[in-house]
């Protein structure tokens, strides 16, 4: 194998199965420390300002990036590799995913409430423990597209350029787009960076989640379609709807946030989660991750014959 993009991706998806996220000095939460020292220079009530602030915020881990990608075959090949690594959730995500499972099964609720506020950004208090499996369910579903799909695809494409643009502008709508009175205007920017970049890898994970359930492959993309165009969002409502369907499960539904409740469309035709579902979106999670992983290498090493 003569692609040290390729090799990069192989090896950073290696280590973040073997060992998970950084534990000290984690890239992306130094990335959000910068973000969060910016903003508060630079806020203001406007999208100019919320423009203004992605790009200087962006600027240093793009010249990152681009310094990076400029680099000799074996160089290149280990910042790819660590770049990969340090974008890449998928093994604390599944982590997080099965531990909000073990709370559950234990009957801690209040435990489990607590610890999917790891994976959502929605009001947890008052949920039972089906609306707290359906929200690590539904959160699993979508991270798998921006902390791991979206990581393989854009890095396939742009090489380490690629994994720094993807994961930062992912971190910043995390950040900054939300639909509250401080970042309605000033996040916008953000938040459609974020929608634009997650377009193509939010439709990859449709098609890698049918690939990882062969047996429910058809009505994956169907239900992808049907279902997922009418969620707000319009990257997490085909990835969410894929999985639903793929699993047998019902998603979507009354969600509320701290701006809020929402009524969103029900995706999917089977049963709601309940905790014993979360093991199992854990596994499609990193099948789909696999199966994602050796459709990109195997592009790249088919374009460079």
């Amino acid at each position: 194998m003569s692609d040290p993009v390729a090799i990069g991706l192989l090896l950073g998806w290696a280590a973040d199965r073997a060992l998970g996220d950084p534990r000290r000095g984690h890239p992306v939460a130094l990335f959000g420390t910068w973000a969060g020292w910016v903003e508060t220079r630079t806020h203001r009530d406007s999208r100019a300002a919320g423009v203004l602030t992605e790009a200087l915020v962006l600027a240093p881990p793009l010249a990152l990036g681009v310094a990076a990608t400029r680099l000799p075959g074996p160089a290149r090949a280990l910042a790819t590799a660590a770049l990969t690594w340090a974008a890449l959730g998928g093994t604390s995500l599944g982590r997080e995913g099965l531990a909000v499972h073990d709370l559950l099964a234990s009957d801690d609720l209040p435990g489990a409430r607590t610890r999917v506020r790891n994976l959502v950004g929605r009001v947890t208090d008052d949920l039972t423990a089906d609306e707290v499996a359906r929200a690590a369910v539904e959160s699993v579903a979508e991270n798998t597209s921006d902390a791991v799909v979206g990581t393989l695809v854009w890095g396939a494409a742009l090489g380490p350029l690629g994994v720094v643009l993807h994961r930062t502008a992912n971190t910043l709508d995390a950040m900054h787009g939300h639909r509250t009175a401080r970042y309605a205007r000033f996040g916008w920017a953000a938040a459609r960076l974020d929608d634009l970049l997650g377009w193509v890898p939010a439709r990859a994970t449709v098609l890698a989640t049918a690939a990882a359930s062969p047996l429910r492959a058809g009505e994956v993309v169907r239900t992808a379609v049907r279902d997922g165009r009418d969620h707000p969002s319009p990257n997490a409502g085909p990835v969410e709807a894929g999985f639903a369907a793929a699993l047998v499960l019902r998603l979507g539904g009354r969600t509320v946030y701290a701006s809020g409740a929402e009524d969103r469309v029900v995706m999917g035709s089977g049963p709601a989660p309940t905790v014993a579902d979360l093991p199992r979106a854990v596994l499609l999670a990193r099948r789909v991750g696999v199966v994602t992983l050796v459709a990109v290498v195997g592009a790249r090493l088919a374009l460079k014959r």
